[in-house]
């Protein structure tokens, strides 16, 4: 089982998708307009999600695509995190 954390930010209007709290990124990939992911040694531990009310499928699909991760938990997380603004949402998700 893998935690996710995700929370909405209101005033900055982003979704953040923690995937591992381990330690600092080295680099940003921006796979959509709207989606940035954080890398450590070339794996994804966080992505950004901006202005949510866009749209939030279409930009964490490429995520998933691009980097192989779960895009429905993605989906999940940061609807989640929407219905809940500015506060932490913690998921846990099993592999199927």
């Amino acid at each position: 089982m893998t935690e996710m954390h995700a929370e909405y930010d209101s005033n900055a209007n982003a979704v953040s998708l923690s995937l591992d709290l381990a330690g600092p990124a080295q680099q940003a990939d921006q796979v959509h307009p709207r989606a940035i992911v954080a890398l450590r040694d070339g794996h994804p531990i966080e992505v950004q999600l901006l202005y949510p009310e866009l749209g939030i499928d279409e930009a964490l699909l490429a995520v998933a695509e691009r980097y192989k991760l779960d895009a429905e938990a993605l989906i999940a997380a940061a609807h989640a995190a929407v219905a809940a603004p500015d506060r932490a949402v913690v998921l846990d998700i099993a592999a199927a």
